[in-house]
């Protein structure tokens, strides 16, 4: 709503200059006058048009053109200073095209050095700061820190459905150098890296698709990168900018941690919302195979656990309800050893797998 408003006074705002030029007679006739009067309203709309195309700016390139534009004009006011006893007043004609010389060149040193700054300051906002009283334009992360993503857990994938859940508010950011190592597996001769580095840029599509998800590719390239691998880069990355990496590297993963990095690994994250079960309690599962021991069958959680039914051989193919027994966590995950209680329906379409040594 303030936006609307600043709007509108804008528009309002150039519509009187328009009207103060047609009172004013200064464009000669007055068809003229109200010719300039439109086409200021006509400006300001498409100032606003262009401003509205645009809804998400970064405070750090407004900062830059603005410091740069600074520089710019500060630089060409001191070489018009120095340039100015070459510029002595010359009477009559002379004078004239002493003073054309002058705007031209002040002219064009201010747009060199406009641009120059600006580019300048552009290319190099990462590793500058701008101190003013109480103010300090800087790449530094206050409050939510953003999520450092490697290749690995872009691959995986499972990022996207967690930032889907929206329990994540934190901005997600994406190196260049990683996109470019995931480039170069998608171009992989390999097949299976090939697939792996598509499904990769797909799912960073998906990411910068995806409604409240902020997803920035970051372009910071310092000196300490210069022939490092990227899981160095990442990082030294995360530690200029103090976030939090996110991979399921675990070799990643400890140098990270040794570097006083925050490591969110997402198989610990999976593991953390795996359901708690107690000796003792109930729950439905699908029979789909027989155990290792006579009488056992196998059922398997969403996740993936394993849970052990004792008496349920008899019951494959069946849903049917398991009271735990114990729970087992091993090197190679969970697993969850129940008794058969009472079946509630025969499945369909269920493949079974026997075990003939127990025939």
């Amino acid at each position: 709503m303030p936006l609307l408003i600043i709007r509108c006074i804008f528009i309002l705002a150039m519509s009187g200059v328009g009207v103060t030029i047609v009172r004013a007679g200064a464009l000669g006739s007055s068809a003229v006058g109200l010719a300039t009067f439109f086409l200021l309203v006509l400006l300001s709309i498409g100032v606003i048009a262009v401003d509205m195309a645009f809804p998400k700016k970064k405070i750090e390139w407004i900062s830059a053109i603005y410091f740069g534009l600074l520089i710019g004009l500060v630089t060409t006011y001191v070489m018009q200073l120095a340039l100015e006893p070459f510029f002595a007043d010359q009477p009559g004609e002379a004078g004239g095209q002493t003073d054309s010389v002058r705007q031209s060149v002040t002219a064009t040193l201010l747009l060199v050095f406009s641009y120059v700054g600006v580019s300048f300051i552009l290319q190099t906002r990462n590793d500058f700061r701008f101190v003013i009283p109480y103010v300090e334009f800087q790449r530094n992360v206050k409050g939510v820190k953003p999520l450092i993503l490697d290749t690995s857990v872009v691959i995986d994938g499972r990022i996207a459905d967690v930032m889907e859940t929206k329990i994540i508010d934190s901005p997600l950011l994406m190196p260049r150098f990683a996109i470019v190592e995931l480039q170069h597996i998608a171009d992989s001769s390999d097949r299976n890296r090939r697939t792996r580095g598509r499904r990769g840029l797909d799912i960073l599509s998906r990411l910068q698709n995806m409604q409240g998800v902020d997803l920035q590719i970051d372009d910071t390239d310092l000196p300490e990168f210069a022939n490092q691998p990227v899981d160095l880069k990442l990082v030294a990355l995360a530690k200029r900018l103090s976030g939090k990496l996110v991979t399921n590297d675990y070799n990643l993963n400890k140098v990270a941690k040794l570097q006083g990095v925050t490591v969110i690994n997402l198989n610990d994250l999976a593991s953390a919302l795996r359901p708690v079960f107690l000796p003792g309690e109930r729950f439905e599962v699908d029979v789909v195979k027989t155990g290792e021991e006579a009488g056992q069958g196998v059922a398997y959680l969403d996740d993936g656990t394993m849970v052990v039914i004792d008496q349920g051989r008899p019951h494959i193919a069946e849903r049917v309800v398991v009271t735990v027994t114990s729970v087992l966590q091993t090197s190679a995950g969970r697993m969850i050893f129940a008794r058969y209680e009472y079946t509630t329906k025969r499945l369909s379409g269920t493949t079974i797998v026997l075990d003939k040594s127990q025939n």
